[in-house]
């Protein structure tokens, strides 16, 4: 029997290997455990938001879609920016559609970075932006921010800017923390990015999931607009994860980079889901406020049941997410491979969102999208750490 073949991987992707989602999925999967580590809503999509994406269906949107996007969706994106955060957009020509933000962010990278740039990511991360800057050739500084409150230290970010430094990535509201940069936080990285000619790429997918304080667009600040590509999608808004629609908002000379690798990667997205996305865009202000007030009231169930079992919480102000704070001593990892046999429940640990050197290990991540009975449930099973 001739021996199997050597899995083929490209050394720029070797070093990430299987991520801790895959693993914690598969732990919660074999012990039976209540999944509040993967985040992703277990209630549907809004009915109105649904009928929309059936209506689309019947109505023949059902082919290719144009390249960049439907236009009913970038002008609906183009009036949404203008509304959320005043910012002026050219549906045509400054908005391209994609499926889902995390193409939005591999094609600005690819599109936008040579081999050997560099970039600056606020640790801790999302998971994918470090194998999509490999994939990039480009290397990357991180910019610790500092725990337990996750504060921007002004000076490091500034320290971090190299020569070869092209281009900052910001989350925010920030997974996994929850955290929504501060006013004088965001002044102090478009001051990094003006003073050194830096491109910023905002991810900002939980636009629409804060609870105390709105969100501000990097874009909006002055001097951030020509040099900013905005990232989101319809997927967090409205818990449709599913359908991938996600866009990268950007000036003329930016879009193109971005354009450049989407026409070959994916080349167009769901048509039907674009349509009805751009309907829910147009949304008026009370569904945007019952949404977060919805999830709001999740936030509330969930950490109210983390303190009840011992753990300390952090504040959220934002995201699907939240923080159990194990110490200066805890160990995420082995808490949250231990946590399903022990008490029936997944979560994910937070130094996976930290690079190779020397992790923060005390924060464990648990999501807050999911049904009020899940969320019963787990709590209900949470007490058992009081044992």
């Amino acid at each position: 029997m001739p021996a199997p073949a050597t899995p083929r991987v490209r050394g720029a992707l070797e070093p990430f290997g299987t991520s801790i989602f895959t693993e914690m999925t598969a732990l919660a999967v074999r012990t039976g455990a209540v999944n509040l580590g993967q985040g992703f809503p277990d209630f549907d999509t809004p009915e109105p938001v649904k009928a929309a994406a059936v209506r689309a269906v019947r109505d023949g949107h059902n082919q290719y879609a144009r390249p960049y996007g439907a236009p009913a969706l970038v002008e609906a994106i183009a009036a949404h920016q203008a509304r959320f955060q005043g910012l002026a957009y050219h549906p045509l020509e400054e908005i391209t559609v994609t499926t889902g933000a995390t193409e939005a962010l591999l094609a600005t990278l690819l599109g936008l970075l040579e081999p050997g740039d560099e970039a600056i990511l606020l640790e801790p991360f999302y998971d994918a932006y470090r194998p999509d800057l490999a994939l990039a050739g480009a290397t990357w500084r991180t910019v610790r921010l500092q725990a337990p409150d996750f504060a921007l230290d002004p000076a490091a970010l500034e320290a971090a800017v190299g020569p070869r430094t092209r281009l900052l990535l910001l989350n925010s509201p920030h997974n996994p923390t929850g955290k929504v940069f501060s006013a004088a936080e965001l002044e102090a990285i478009a001051g990094v990015c003006r003073r050194h000619e830096l491109v910023a790429v905002t991810d900002e997918v939980y636009e629409h999931l804060t609870f105390e304080a709105p969100h501000r667009s990097l874009a909006a600040l002055p001097g951030m607009r020509e040099r900013t590509v905005v990232i989101s999608s319809g997927g967090k808004t409205f818990s449709c994860t599913g359908w991938k629609i996600g866009w990268a908002c950007a000036p003329a000379h930016l879009t193109a980079g971005v354009r450049a690798v989407h026409q070959f990667a994916t080349f167009t997205s769901g048509a039907p889901f674009q349509q009805a996305i751009a309907e829910a865009l147009g949304s008026a202000d009370e569904v945007y406020a019952g949404l977060a007030a919805d999830l709001r009231r999740r936030r509330d169930l969930l950490t109210a049941g983390l303190a009840a079992a011992g753990l300390a919480v952090l504040p959220v102000p934002a995201t699907y997410f939240a923080l159990a704070d194990l110490g200066p001593g805890g160990d995420d990892v082995a808490f949250c491979r231990a946590l399903p046999e022990r008490c029936g429940v997944a979560a994910i640990p937070v130094s996976a969102f930290y690079g190779e050197a020397d992790p923060v290990r005390r924060f464990v991540r648990f999501a807050f999208c999911k049904r009020e009975e899940t969320l019963a449930e787990g709590i209900r099973r949470l007490a058992r750490l009081r044992g």
